[in-house]
């Protein structure tokens, strides 16, 4: 079950337990149930109202119930941005590479695998790209960021996310949210694999609309938050809570479920969103907008206009543009690229850039569609016509200059021609 909107105060309690919300304050002296008052902070107390991120959760323990954090195995997550000599070339990843569970089980959390990145957790300013590849379930362990949020973007199976407000069921061609700080585990289905953003610093919002006017692009009712559900389970062979701090990973075990929270209100939760809801804006006289009107999320800076990160699709629409060259142009960007494909095939690069791959444009590095495409779309008659039908590709696009991470995983890299 969910609730609907973006950014809402909202309030949420397991059935099972009817009246598990305190009535009329957060941190009453005695809990309904006998439940502990927790609130989850997503911004600084003194945050103006709008930007104010908290939640309040009434769980059955509290989570500082647990024996102190230990580093463990970090395996290909990184942030050693500077170890890395810089490379501006135009750069590809082949698809990814799935274990295959026969070989060796390997779950969302292990099976992470850094690309690039820029920046420093510990002065809470940069980003890190990720890809996942997975095959089995995590079991009695979940996974906390306490340096950002993650935007995570299935690519090849579906993810069941248990998280302490409730469930999610996330598919190829959505997205969710997994805000700083929360807890969450993963099951899945099969072979899994998706890309995943992580932004230190900020948290995602809508982009302004500006002379778009109220509506158009990620509608806010479009996006969906789970419903409160709690599981009153103890472990006596210990739950693990993997947390990444500071770019490194540390564990601590616990013998109950993290997901004991019977009901809860507030602004920060996780969430998710269809991207086929995407209301599209688009050129329909000639020569086309820039891709920024195609932002769905968008991680700002603190310079005005400029993002630490925005999550950009290019989704099926009419291309009706009169005497254009209608494909993505040529371009230098004084922002970083770095492109995903869901499913289909891109409309710039038809071949080579392939589902769960990836691209990385580096600042002011030249880019574009290829000699085919160039040739194609300079001598084709110009009708009205479906672009990009069957096909979501996608951009994190960054004000931070990216590295390489040290062997983001088992995938080929070329430079592009």
């Amino acid at each position: 079950m969910y609730m609907s909107g973006f950014g809402n105060e909202f309030s949420s309690e397991d059935p099972r337990c009817p009246g598990a919300l305190p009535d009329g304050q957060n941190n009453p002296q005695v809990c309904p149930y006998g439940l502990y008052a927790e609130q989850l902070s997503g911004s600084a107390f003194t945050c103006p109202r709008p930007t104010n991120k908290r939640s309040w959760l009434y769980r059955i323990l509290p989570s500082v119930k647990h024996k102190p954090f230990t580093p463990v195995y970090c395996g290909n997550i990184t942030e050693s941005w500077n170890e890395v000599e810089p490379d501006p070339n135009q750069l590809r990843w082949l698809p990814f590479t799935i274990p295959k569970s026969l070989d060796k089980k390997v779950d969302f959390v292990s099976g992470l695998n850094t690309i690039c990145g820029a920046g420093d957790a510990k002065s809470r300013n940069g980003i890190g790209i990720h890809m996942y590849t997975c095959n089995t379930s995590m079991t009695d362990r979940c996974f906390n960021n306490s340096d950002g949020d993650f935007l995570i973007v299935p690519q090849q199976g579906n993810l069941l996310i248990t998280t302490e407000f409730g469930k999610m069921m996330v598919e190829p061609n959505e997205i969710c949210v997994i805000q700083q700080g929360m807890r969450f585990t993963v099951d899945v289905y099969g072979e899994t694999r998706g890309y995943i953003l992580e932004v230190y610093g900020a948290h995602f919002e809508l982009p302004d609309l500006g002379p778009i006017g109220a509506n158009g692009l990620a509608n806010p009712r479009d996006f969906q938050c789970p419903a409160a559900w709690y599981e009153d389970r103890t472990v006596h062979t210990g739950y693990t809570v993997i947390n990444k701090y500071q770019g490194k990973l540390f564990s601590c075990q616990q013998d109950f479920s993290p997901f004991n929270v019977v009901a809860w209100h507030g602004n920060y939760t996780p969430y998710k969103y269809n991207l086929e809801k995407f209301m599209a804006i688009n050129a329909v006289a000639f020569d086309h907008a820039d891709p920024s009107i195609f932002t769905v999320l968008t991680a700002k800076s603190t310079r005005p206009g400029v993002a630490i990160a925005d999550f950009v699709i290019f989704p099926p629409r009419w291309g009706v543009a009169e005497n254009t060259f209608r494909p993505p142009y040529y371009h230098r960007n004084c922002m970083s690229e770095f492109m995903g494909l869901i499913k289909g095939h891109y409309e710039a690069k038809e071949e080579g850039f392939l589902p769960g791959g990836g691209s990385l444009h580096s600042m002011m590095t030249p880019h574009g569609p290829d000699a085919y495409c160039f040739e194609k779309n300079s001598m084709a008659d110009l009708e009205p016509e479906r672009v990009a039908e069957g096909t979501m590709a996608f951009m994190f696009e960054s004000s931070f200059s990216m590295a390489v991470g040290i062997e983001p995983g088992p995938s080929s890299c070329k430079h592009e021609r």
